[in-house]
């Protein structure tokens, strides 16, 4: 039997070289996975031999780090009415303290990733918790309103550098195939802190002291930076140094649709969850001491729903994962938004809608990282920067129709459009992909 391939169109030997260099492209490429297997085998061995942890507690110290900032970041709307009592201020203009967290966030994730990209990654991170503990412990000591605002301000800057940062080296530790499941463990640490520490601080706050709950915050990001200083890996800077060259990569359009992706995308999340006790108390029934308990029911949610982005990334890809999360996050704020008169339908969605607006964190960073090769670690600081705008527009334009007099359901049907508006820049940046000659980063495993 005849074995040759023909190719009508062209020579045969021009054939036998197509046939040749598709053979070398190949090994090529299992030769760079190879490579790169054998090359984090070989960091993570040589580490354990200097006394530093394996591969899971390497990234449970990303979890501590994780699981602090995001008590610091969420326990602020718990204790908001004990901090305003203390200090003799309204409600609103204590609400002050959390916008100035969101802008030290955005300030800070850029700035910091840039100006310390060229240092061993394991020195940064140790850099940013010491000094988050450092400003959450001057915010529990600060004497008046206008010092805690400074030290709120201080304490949001390491927040997008440590999780863009720790992003990428979880990303870079991990097994090929399974980036995206490293990086959500990392983000595990939010999630448990919307099970445990929120609940646990805003406890501490209400029958002890709010400052209380802020020194907590400092010790557990000083526990954070000893934790990886002994179990994380030493792992060389990025290849890309300065904070000019860093910021080449905003050049890339490509980018910019990814971080739009996150701003508008995952404003639906907090069009959802910055109005979800009123509703609940409003339209569901709910006493208000039940509130707490339904946060819990949303954070294990989220909790399932970050391990499940994880995985969902790694079987098929970044995009694909993302654009998908998203379209089911409009359908189910549809759905909050027609059954929360019932209780039992009104608790189930709660931790569907909490699953699937974690569930696409981990895509989103794999996304962002693949598309800023040699500055991943300042793109996916951006992102965290752009997921912060986020909270602050959901939170605006959830409360618009609210301010126009429709129901406590109506921020429901302003989320589902804005995760439709991510959704649909999805499918901008899958055709600007295919149009550049580039249709593989659309269906791209990691």
């Amino acid at each position: 039997m005849n074995n040759r391939i023909y190719f009508p169109h062209i020579s045969k030997r021009k054939a036998y070289v197509a046939l040749a260099s598709k053979k070398n492209i190949t090994e090529n490429s299992e030769n760079m996975q190879a490579e790169t297997t054998e090359l984090k085998s070989e960091t993570i061995e040589k580490n354990k031999k200097a006394g530093k942890g394996t591969l899971k507690s390497s990234l449970l110290t990303l979890t501590i780090g994780g699981f602090a900032i995001g008590m610091t970041e969420f326990m602020m709307m718990g204790v908001l009415p004990d901090v305003a009592t203390s200090l003799s201020v309204s409600i609103p203009t204590a609400g002050h303290l959390i916008s100035i967290y969101a802008l030290g966030v955005v300030i800070g994730a850029p700035l910091m990733v840039g100006l310390a990209s060229s240092y061993p990654p394991r020195k940064v991170l140790i850099g940013l918790m010491v000094l988050f503990g450092l400003f959450n412990g001057l915010f529990a000591i600060a004497p008046n309103y206008e010092m805690l605002l400074i030290t709120r301000l201080f304490s949001g800057l390491p927040h997008g550098a440590f999780f863009g940062m720790g992003a990428v080296v979880a990303s870079r530790l991990a097994e090929p195939g399974r980036e995206a499941r490293a990086v959500s463990v990392m983000f595990a640490g939010l999630t448990l802190a919307n099970i445990i520490g929120v609940p646990l601080g805003t406890y501490i706050g209400h029958n002890l002291d709010w400052r209380i709950s802020f020194m907590l915050i400092a010790a557990i990001g000083f526990i954070a930076a000893i934790s990886i200083r002994r179990w994380m890996p030493s792992l060389a800077a990025s290849g890309t140094t300065g904070f000019r060259n860093n910021l080449q990569v905003f050049r890339k359009q490509e980018l910019w649709i990814i971080i739009a992706i996150s701003a508008i995308g995952t404003g639906g999340l907090f069009a959802w969850i910055s109005y979800i006790a009123p509703m609940m108390t409003e339209v569901a029934g709910f006493g208000d001491d039940k509130i707490t308990y339904i946060m819990i029911v949303a954070g294990l949610g989220m909790a399932a729903g970050n391990f499940l982005g994880g995985r969902l990334a790694d079987r098929y890809s970044p995009l694909r994962t993302t654009s998908m999360l998203l379209m089911l996050m409009v359908l189910s704020l549809i759905i909050v938004a027609t059954v929360t008169q019932w209780q039992v339908p009104a608790i189930i969605m709660t931790f569907v809608t909490g699953a699937l607006a974690f569930a696409v964190i981990a895509p989103m960073q794999m996304l962002i990282i693949n598309a800023a090769k040699g500055s991943e670690m300042m793109a996916s600081a951006s992102l965290q920067a752009s997921a912060n705008t986020g909270n602050a527009l959901g939170a605006y334009l959830g409360g618009l129709p609210l301010v126009a007099g429709y129901g406590y359901t109506s921020p429901q049907y302003v989320g589902a459009a804005l995760a439709f508006a991510g959704f649909l820049l999805c499918l901008v940046l899958a055709n600007k992909y295919r149009q550049s000659g580039k249709p593989a980063m659309a269906l791209q495993t990691n």
